[in-house]
């Protein structure tokens, strides 16, 4: 897929697909030791990593549809505020993950940068769910994900490695009919 021409935006926010401008912001933002604590972004996180992040690991995902890597940024030209990232897992199959520049956290940026993410997934890609995992003991993350309308759907014992370490994680999903939005495919639920 070809990064979009246009941004998407929601009320506050301007997402779009990260640009070589970007590097000096991801970088500042990826010393916040809970990023590294939290993601699966290097740690250390050296100024290269930024730089081949924008450069070359962003715009090559975008056009083999393996991950579609957002800037969110407070307006068209205001600050880098976070990060969304959608990883393909599949025909249909999605799965978000997100980080919050620190200076930037606690007032509702993130929650609202996914569900925009998540409308353009299922009505624009045609997304049937969007799933998201954290690690267990990941509170922030997981209060965005329920503010964002994720139903928390259990613990997946040893489904994450963090830096070499399996560790277990929370799961949840997120369905179109959960945001008011048909869905591509019909879906029985059991009940």
């Amino acid at each position: 897929m070809e990064p979009l021409a246009l941004p998407l935006s929601t009320a506050r926010l301007s997402l779009r697909p990260f640009a070589p401008s970007d590097a000096q912001e991801v970088h500042a933002a990826c010393q916040d030791p809970e990023i590294q604590r939290w993601t699966l972004v290097p740690s250390p996180y050296e100024r290269e990593h930024a730089e081949a992040w924008v450069n070359e690991v962003c715009p090559a995902s975008w056009r083999e549809d393996r991950e579609y890597a957002f800037a969110v940024r407070l307006g068209e030209d205001g600050p880098l505020v976070a990060s969304v990232g959608v990883h393909v897992r599949g025909p249909g199959a999605y799965e978000i993950g997100y980080w919050t520049a620190k200076e930037h956290r606690g007032r509702g940026y993130m929650a609202e940068a996914v569900g925009g993410v998540a409308r353009w997934l299922f009505t624009e890609v045609g997304a049937g769910r969007l799933e998201w995992r954290a690690a267990v003991g990941n509170a922030a993350s997981r209060a965005v994900a329920e503010k964002a309308g994720f139903r928390v759907e259990g613990v997946l014992r040893a489904a994450l490695d963090l830096r070499g370490t399996l560790r277990d994680c929370w799961v949840g999903g997120l369905l179109p009919s959960d945001l008011g939005l048909p869905s591509r495919l019909p879906y029985l639920p059991v009940r």
